[in-house]
């Protein structure tokens, strides 16, 4: 029997496993994350049988489908039946419509249990769009400070001891810097970073707060929803500092982990000649040339990163709280500490106070 679902019925069932059966260029460009793609038609199929129905006529489309999907029908229903054994199904196409109501009807009498998402994606991506028009409810705890002093990493601790951070260059895939893309290959599109985001989000709904890292409005190629912005804004600020050394040390061993790294990081120099000028990027390409990691990191932080970002190096009154992070064991504790003295537990929910 297929049984319909909504949106908000979704996110009750356990451990669902998403079948997104629209074709593979629709599934890269956006999908409910976690959504294994089964597609019905691929990008060209999708194609000719929407040609066929505008400009002939919706019978004939109905009829070219029909027997495109019939040789495929075997395969299509082995795969979906070695997913029901993970969890219970939730077909789903664009708007819920024929794609995935003629796989659910097959499923069905294969005597597979199979749920169908009513709306489709379309009904998904309408629900993060409005949950992203509202105000967050969260307060926001954001970590601030100059390139390399590790905030990333100290988000990553967090979470890993239980406390809701969320790594949103992780999400976008960029690491929100000239050199941020390196190594990470393709980035998610807006509404795919979206639907990240909003998953993180639900995840962490028993909390009233989130740690994150301060970025701008726009990381990479993806820009971060206004409300959410406008909470990082407003939010509890963390000024986080390293010694020099530490911060050089962090760099190098992150970026030449890339392959190709030098190659690289020489290519997206040529982006900083309008800031830095020609004659300091040819120094600084002249310390890569020469292998000389430490130098040309240290340069490259004084003269551009430090300058551009700004932040101080010691306790400051626009901030709530400092972290000294040149002992990151010791940094970690006084900031869960600091966390759990300004949390105090209510209801199986936190409250900053």
């Amino acid at each position: 029997m297929i049984k319909e679902i909504n949106v908000e019925e979704l996110r009750n069932l356990d451990k669902p496993i998403l079948i997104d059966v629209r074709s593979e260029g629709e599934y890269a460009e956006a999908t409910i994350p976690g959504a294994f793609n089964i597609p019905l038609f691929n990008n060209e199929e999708r194609a000719e049988i929407g040609t066929t129905y505008t400009q002939t006529s919706p019978s004939l489309a109905r009829e070219l489908g029909l027997n495109i999907v019939s040789p495929k029908l075997p395969s299509l229903i082995n795969q979906v039946g070695e997913l029901a054994k993970k969890g219970p199904l939730v077909l789903f196409c664009w708007r819920g419509g024929m794609r995935s109501k003629s796989i659910a009807t097959v499923v069905d009498l294969m005597g597979i249990p199979i749920y169908r998402l009513q709306g489709g994606y379309k009904a998904y991506r309408n629900q993060v769009v409005e949950y992203f028009q509202k105000k967050l409810p969260f307060q926001v705890v954001v970590l601030r400070g100059n390139t390399g002093v590790g905030k990333t990493e100290l988000l990553k601790r967090l979470r890993a001891d239980g406390y809701p951070a969320i790594d949103l260059e992780k999400l976008a895939n960029n690491r929100g810097s000239v050199f941020g893309a390196m190594g990470l290959g393709e980035p998610p599109s807006q509404k795919k970073f979206e639907g990240l985001l909003y998953e993180e989000l639900a995840s962490l709904r028993d909390f009233s707060y989130i740690i994150v890292e301060c970025e701008s409005k726009r990381i990479g190629r993806v820009s971060l929803p206004a409300s959410f912005y406008t909470e990082m804004q407003e939010g509890i600020q963390i000024l986080q500092c390293d010694n020099l050394e530490n911060r050089v040390q962090r760099l190098i061993l992150e970026y030449t982990s890339v392959p190709n790294a030098i190659q690289e990081i020489r290519v997206a120099l040529e982006r900083l000649i309008k800031t830095l000028g020609h004659i300091k990027v040819n120094e600084l390409k002249a310390l890569l040339d020469t292998n000389c990691l430490d130098k040309f990191t240290e340069l490259l932080l004084v003269d551009y990163y430090d300058r551009l970002y700004a932040y101080p190096n010691e306790p400051n009154s626009k901030y709530l709280y400092y972290i000294n992070y040149e002992k990151p064991e010791r940094a970690i504790r006084e900031l869960e500490c600091y966390l759990d003295e300004k949390v105090a537990q209510q209801g199986g929910k936190f409250t900053v106070s």
